[in-house]
């Protein structure tokens, strides 16, 4: 007897796969994918027990109650018989997700959706699913609340008790939604003409053994048409204070920010090796903004590097520090 069933199901299987292969070739043009599979609908079951009962009475349509999905409420619109309006022949059963008038939704608005239109397979344990290909978004607006599918399935199909789809006088449908927030945020990036090629400010510090002061500050100097200074720590900032040299780009100039606007900066800070070239340099990214006008390394150079002579980061008790600055844009947000 197990046997005999497992043999049936293979039947239904290979007469469902059949169908919807011959569907899909038909429907290519008209960009309709339909596919088999395990999970239910996410959103929302349209179950019907006494279908026969609504397939006879002289009912073009029937609709589901409102469900809301995405923060909209919505409905299934059911044509047993199909949609006589698009199939005179009246050979498909037709299904259509709706935009529910409860919504009170005025004539200039619109909500962009993907949606999965569903139905059970019953002897199989799998859904029929049918959604525009590509992954088309359809609008629905005050005058176009309705989009679905005119051949959803045959009614051939779907009254042959051995597809699986009406067993017992009783078949199920479902939709997944997915709402398409049109927040409409974004950014506009613009390049710094200033920084066709890189810019660094060079920092010459004489008489290093006297900065005996928590932090110094270099002077003002502009790159990419923007004022920015260097803080200097030598005997380093916060957790790393007696152990490195600290150093950090500050961004002086406050004219980016007036607008809501950002300055994305990629920059390099260098202690420069003054005996052999081989220099100490940490690289950075950073978006300068009201918020963090500041930026930087506290671990720039251990202190035992930096005293150590024979490496030539102190020569003649000068230190010599250096900001470059690869790259710079103006980051505007808008929405």
């Amino acid at each position: 007897m197990e046997e005999l069933i497992n043999e049936l199901k293979e039947e239904v299987k290979a007469v469902v796969e059949e169908e919807i292969g011959e569907l899909a070739i038909k429907e290519e043009q008209t960009e309709i994918i339909r596919e088999l599979r395990d999970l239910p609908p996410a959103h929302y079951i349209f179950k019907i027990e006494n279908f026969s009962y609504l397939s006879n009475a002289k009912v073009e349509s029937y609709e589901s109650s409102d469900f809301e999905v995405g923060g909209y409420k919505w409905r299934l619109s059911l044509y047993p018989k199909g949609n006589k309006k698009v199939d005179d022949k009246n050979e498909h059963v037709s299904l259509y997700l709706v935009l529910a008038e409860s919504n009170a939704f005025p004539l200039h608005k619109e909500v962009n959706v993907y949606f999965k239109l569903f139905v059970y397979n019953q002897i199989q344990d799998k859904y029929l699913v049918v959604q525009d290909a590509k992954g088309k978004a359809r609008r629905f607006r005050g005058a176009k609340t309705e989009w679905g599918f005119d051949k959803l399935v045959s009614l051939n199909a779907f009254n042959d008790a051995s597809n699986g789809y009406l067993v017992d006088d009783c078949c199920i449908f479902g939709a997944e939604i997915f709402v398409i927030e049109c927040t409409t945020k974004g950014e506009c990036v613009s390049i710094v003409k200033e920084l066709a090629n890189s810019y660094a400010y060079t920092w010459k510090i004489q008489k290093f053994s006297d900065w005996n002061q928590v932090g110094y500050t270099s002077q003002v100097f502009i790159i990419g048409g923007y004022k920015w200074s260097l803080t200097l720590y030598p005997n380093g900032y916060s957790e790393e204070k007696g152990k490195c040299l600290s150093m950090f780009l500050h961004l002086e100039d406050s004219k980016p920010f007036y607008s809501g606007q950002k300055l994305f900066t990629e920059f390099i800070l260098r202690v420069r090796d003054q005996l052999f070239g081989v220099h100490r340099e940490q690289k950075a990214k950073n978006k300068f903004c009201t918020s963090a006008n500041n930026w930087g390394f506290t671990k720039l150079i251990p202190l035992s590097d930096l005293n150590d002579a024979s490496k030539g980061f102190i020569l003649d008790d000068t230190v010599i520090v250096e900001a470059e600055i690869t790259l710079m844009t103006v980051i505007k947000e808008f929405s």
